[in-house]
C-alpha cells in the first residue's frame, strides 16, 4: 500500500451535473490539474494554455521572417530570428514532453474510459516526492463505448474550475521547491490489462507516510441516491477508494517525465 499519510489528510467531493462522466471530461480534468500542479509551484512561467498559445505564435513569427527576403529588412529580421530561436528553445522540450503526456492520456483513456484513481507526483522521483495530488473517479451511469471525443466542452471547463477553486483553497502551491523538479503520472488499474506502450508497470510504487496528499473525488451529483449509505461511508474514508471491480491493481507509469523550469511567478503589483 502506498503512504496513507496522517489521519488529517482529507478527500474533498467535486460534483458534475452530468449523469456520467465521460472520456472528455476526464482527460481536461486531469490536463488541467496538471497545468495548475506545474504552474503553482513555479515549474512554467505561466499557466499552460498561454504557454501554447506562445510557443504556437514564436514558431509562426519565425516561418514569416523567412519569407520575408527584402534586403532591408534582412538585418532586423536575423536579429529578431535569433531572439524567436531562443525562445523556442527554451520551450520546446517543456512543450514536446507535455504534448507526449497529452498523447499518451488520450490513448489511455480511449483503451480505459473507466479509469477510477490517478495520482500526480512532484518531487526528484516518485519515491521521493515533495508533493502528492490524487484524483479519484466515480464515473456514474454506463456510457457506451464509441471513439471518444476530446474536444473540451461546458462539463469539463466547469469541472475544472472547480478543481483549481479547490485545491487554491486547501493552499495547494503556497509551499514551492526553490528550483526545477519533474512531475511523474500515475494511474491505478488492473494488472489484466494491455495498457498503452507509453504506461510501464510500477508495482511496488509507495510514497512517504510523511506527505500528506491533495486528493479529490469526481462524482456525479445523482449517483450517491444509488449507493447505499455504509457503502458510501466507508469509501469515502479509505485512502485507496477500492470500489473497483478487479482485485489485482497495480499502479502504471507514464514514461513521458515533464520536468520543470521553474520560473518565477511575477509578484501582483
Amino acid at each position: 500500500m502506498e503512504g496513507q499519510g496522517s489521519s488529517e489528510m482529507q478527500l474533498t467531493e467535486i460534483e458534475t451535473n452530468a449523469g456520467s462522466l465521460d472520456s472528455s471530461v476526464i482527460f481536461h480534468v486531469i490536463n488541467d490539474v496538471a497545468g495548475f500542479v506545474l504552474y503553482m509551484h513555479q515549474q512554467i512561467p505561466s499557466i499552460l494554455q498561454d504557454i501554447s498559445l506562445e510557443f504556437d505564435a514564436l514558431q509562426t513569427e519565425f516561418k514569416e521572417l523567412d519569407k520575408d527576403l527584402r534586403p532591408t529588412s534582412r538585418r532586423m529580421n536575423l536579429s529578431r530570428k535569433r531572439e524567436i530561436k531562443q525562445g523556442i528553445r527554451r520551450l520546446e522540450k517543456l512543450m514536446n514532453t507535455i504534448s507526449s503526456l497529452q498523447t499518451a492520456l488520450r490513448l489511455l483513456i480511449s483503451e480505459i474510459p473507466n479509469i477510477q484513481e490517478v495520482i500526480f507526483v512532484l518531487g526528484a522521483s516518485p519515491l521521493r516526492p515533495q508533493h502528492i495530488y490524487q484524483l479519484y473517479f466515480s464515473h456514474g451511469k454506463s456510457v457506451s463505448r464509441g471513439e471518444p471525443d476530446f474536444t473540451k466542452g461546458k462539463a469539463a471547463e466547469g469541472l475544472s474550475r472547480k478543481a483549481i477553486r479547490t485545491l487554491i483553497s486547501k493552499g495547494a502551491g503556497s509551499d514551492s521547491y526553490p528550483g526545477p523538479t519533474k512531475l511523474f503520472l500515475l494511474v491505478k488499474a488492473s494488472s489484466s490489462l494491455s495498457m498503452p506502450l507509453h504506461f510501464l508497470p510500477k508495482r511496488d510504487f509507495r510514497y512517504s507516510k510523511k506527505i500528506v496528499p491533495f486528493r479529490l473525488r469526481f462524482k456525479c451529483k445523482m449517483q450517491d441516491k444509488a449507493m447505499d449509505a455504509s457503502d458510501y461511508a466507508s469509501q469515502a474514508c479509505s485512502p485507496n477508494l477500492k470500489d473497483y471491480t478487479s482485485d489485482d491493481l497495480i499502479w502504471f507509469q507514464c514514461r513521458h517525465i515533464i520536468k520543470g523550469v521553474a520560473f518565477k511567478i511575477p509578484a501582483e503589483e
